[in-house]
């Protein structure tokens, strides 16, 4: 009951302000109400992270069809440029949309052989084969992190059976890089050998990449002028660098980690050379020789005989001709005393008269193999004419028994030694020219102070003062209207109820609540007798006004 009268009096109250009063008071709470509603929402809308940049417009259309089929909220950024999605979906729709194969980055590949229409001529299915070449290898290129976008262009000839017209394929790639990215020489390397390695018979030097600068990306290496290239200069930084490492490493645990110092330059030699050398070995006994023929050839013929000899033509074909002289010889005369003296003639045999008659030749011919010896000679690339080692050492510190600390230089066997570790771990050769410098001095111990991060400037504390002053602004203006705006006006409205008089029911119940006398009951005990003698004075003066009183009492039983 106290609570039905409260809501009644809070009505009649309300239904006695004026029309002024009753339109304040209804913005009040329209406005508290709209602030608390914009505060809510505020607070609960969802963090919107970039999903996906500068897409296609059929990509971008795909993208969203699928997005509102899915229910998830977008928006745009950047001028349209950016598609926005709530930080906490950024992952799952990324995987969601690659498994309908979107954003297909306005390229198509061999799915435009998945379509083929019965009937195609054979020209179409070229082309379109192409067309599939180029979007496949466009996407690939474009996996790489600094290339944005890519186009690629094919030039395949028509394949011939004439060896002679065969021509190789070519290819001309046009990339898009991100703004701020750049690719090295090994990058460029790797996008031509992979477009040469994907169409059969293509060279790399056939293929011409181009950034959008207009900037030509693959231009044939001119080391012919002498300049290093790229990957030669890497290989001689890593080559200084490696012997660098070694030579702290070996000398590290003598001196000490922090207290050595070294530098290498090396002079490598990068130039190709082939060499190709034929050498014969002197000759060799017989009996050590290898025989590769051997021809012999004896001939018998009489002593006088001439046959078989002479100069070929008419002559040879005729007999010889009587004797004019006899065969035979008389012996010669020997003077007495002489032939007294000289033994006897030995009596003539018979083989002895054979030899006579008998003419022999031989001819011989060996044919020994020659020694020779062709040798093919490739020297090496990058192989070290001279290397420069300088090493820089620290004083030694040492601290006595009271705790004090200096420092003094290392003893000449010392700096022998470390000398004959550098050598060894470099392979010092004098022949070659190498030179070592080793010099000891003290360090310099100054510590670089390192600017420390304030706390106001750190990642995390911007992040939380972000999220701080967030909630602050809601409390803030949800307290201004309540102690600047909603309290003010119930204090004015409970002003202003207080001075409307309550109704005659209202206050005789609150006052016989009370236990108070109702006004009723004090103006009867109180002046029963003026009120009397005031109405008859009343029927004396007007009886007209009694008698209407009458009638409308008994008009009403009342």
């Amino acid at each position: 009951m106290a609570e039905n009268n409260s809501a009644s009096t809070l009505v009649r109250s309300l239904g006695q302000l004026s029309g002024q009063q009753k339109m304040g008071l209804i913005m009040a709470v329209a406005a508290l109400v709209a602030v608390a509603v914009g505060m809510w929402l505020w607070g609960s809308t969802p963090d919107y992270r970039v999903l996906y940049s500068n897409l296609s417009d059929r990509d971008g259309g795909a993208i969203i069809d699928s997005l509102q089929q899915m229910n998830v909220p977008y928006k745009f950024a950047e001028g349209g440029g950016a598609l926005l999605v709530p930080a906490n979906q950024v992952h799952e729709m990324r995987l969601r949309l690659a498994s309908q194969g979107l954003p297909k980055g306005g390229t198509v590949g061999f799915e435009l052989m998945e379509n083929q229409k019965f009937g195609t001529s054979e020209f179409l299915e070229q082309v379109n084969y192409k067309r599939a070449l180029e979007g496949e290898l466009a996407r690939s290129v474009q996996t790489l992190a600094s290339v944005q976008s890519a186009r690629i262009h094919l030039a395949i000839p028509k394949t011939t059976v004439f060896v002679k017209d065969q021509q190789s394929p070519s290819a001309s790639v046009v990339l898009a890089l991100y703004p701020g990215r750049t690719l090295d020489a090994g990058q460029v390397n790797a996008v031509v050998h992979l477009i040469s390695s994907s169409v059969p018979n293509m060279p790399a030097k056939n293929v011409t990449v181009v950034d959008q600068s207009g900037t030509l990306l693959s231009a044939p290496s001119e080391n012919g002028n002498g300049v290093l290239d790229a990957s030669q200069l890497k290989y001689v930084h890593q080559v200084e660098q490696d012997f660098g490492k070694r030579i702290e490493d070996m000398v590290a645990p003598l001196v000490g980690a922090r207290n050595v110092r070294a530098q290498v330059t090396a002079d490598i030699d990068f130039t190709q050379a082939e060499q190709t050398a034929e050498t014969y070995k002197p000759n060799q006994p017989p009996n050590q020789a290898a025989v590769v023929s051997q021809q012999t050839l004896e001939t018998s013929s009489p002593a006088g005989s001439q046959q078989g000899t002479g100069i070929p033509g008419a002559l040879t074909n005729q007999p010889p001709v009587p004797a004019t002289a006899p065969l035979t010889a008389p012996p010669p005369a020997t003077p007495p005393a002489a032939a007294k003296n000289a033994p006897a003639a030995p009596a003539p045999t018979a083989a002895t008269t054979l030899q006579e008659t008998l003419s022999t030749r031989k001819e011989s011919t060996t044919n020994f193999q020659v020694d020779r010896t062709i040798s093919h000679t490739k020297l090496p690339v990058g192989a070290i004419r001279r290397l420069s080692v300088a090493v820089v050492l620290n004083n030694r510190t040492i601290t006595d028994s009271a705790g004090k600390v200096s420092t003094r230089p290392l003893s000449d066997s010392e700096k022998a030694q470390v000398t004959t570790l550098v050598k060894d771990s470099v392979g010092f050769d004098e022949k070659r020219g190498d030179t070592l410098s080793l010099l000891n001095s003290p360090f310099d111990e100054q510590k670089e102070v390192l600017a420390e991060v304030p706390l106001w400037k750190q990642p995390e504390t911007l992040s939380m003062a972000r999220e701080g002053l967030k909630y602050a602004a809601i409390a803030g203006v949800t307290l201004f209207l309540l102690l600047g705006v909603i309290r003010p006006a119930f204090r004015n409205l409970t002003r202003v109820l207080a001075t409307v008089p309550a109704p005659r029911a209202a206050r005789n119940d609150i006052m016989a609540m009370n236990g108070e006398d109702t006004p009723q009951a004090q103006y009867a005990a109180a002046s029963y007798e003026t009120n009397l003698g005031t109405a008859k004075q009343l029927a004396q003066q007007d009886p007209r006004i009694v008698a209407s009183v009458v009638k409308e009492w008994v008009a009403g039983n009342e």
